[in-house]
């Protein structure tokens, strides 16, 4: 696969079919996931143990889920102890969002990282920005930074390499600690061309 051969250690999948209901592609998960090196991370449609249980004898890494997670925190501490988990937050104007962004939770995400003990990332994402091209919530992203020590992963908005590098430096001093991202997932900018995997890893490690 072309993002592994560039460098990528993650590979993101979102089964869209899952996540609106309509049947899942877990079979091409399956085959992503025993093809490449890298390591999967998929979402959509994660609503159960035994869903996450699929997804893990599929061969991936790292499940996301969302708003199941959002109307039962405790499934996912019952998730994670087949899987890791990332606790997807799809927010406006700070409420977290389910429902394929169609519904509010009245959640802050503020909140909503105080009640995922066992997450092992949190997947930020502003929907406002999402598929937008708009550049990423950098403000946003390093006021969460400041309230919880789980990696937090930057989702949307990413439209040019100095978008990554401003995410690359994005740091907050926590104690003795300093906080930094753990992540961020680029799609609609590498599918469009404006840069390619290559150099987006170059922009982070730089």
């Amino acid at each position: 696969m072309l993002f592994r051969s560039a460098g990528a250690e993650w590979v993101h999948v979102v089964d869209l079919d899952a996540a609106a209901g309509k049947g899942n592609n877990r079979v091409v998960v399956q085959r992503i996931a025993r093809a490449v090196s890298a390591k999967v991370q998929t979402g959509g449609g994660v609503r159960s143990l035994d869903d996450a249980q699929q997804l893990a004898d599929a061969g991936v890494s790292r499940v996301v889920m969302g708003s199941a997670a959002v109307r039962d925190p405790d499934l996912v501490s019952t998730v994670a102890k087949v899987i890791d988990v990332a606790v997807g937050l799809d927010h406006r104007n700070g409420e977290v969002a389910t429902d394929g962004w169609l519904r509010g939770s009245s959640l802050t995400l503020s909140a909503a990282v105080g009640q995922y003990p066992s997450a092992s990332a949190f997947i930020v994402t502003d929907i406002s920005r999402d598929g937008m091209l708009a550049g990423p919530d950098i403000e946003g992203l390093r006021e969460l930074l400041s309230i919880t020590g789980v990696p937090v992963i930057a989702s949307g908005g990413v439209a040019e390499l100095s978008d990554l590098r401003e995410l690359r430096d994005v740091r907050v001093a926590a104690g003795d600690d300093v906080r930094t991202l753990a992540g961020v997932i680029v799609g609609k900018a590498i599918y469009e061309g404006r840069f390619d995997v290559r150099d987006a890893l170059k922009a982070l490690r730089a």
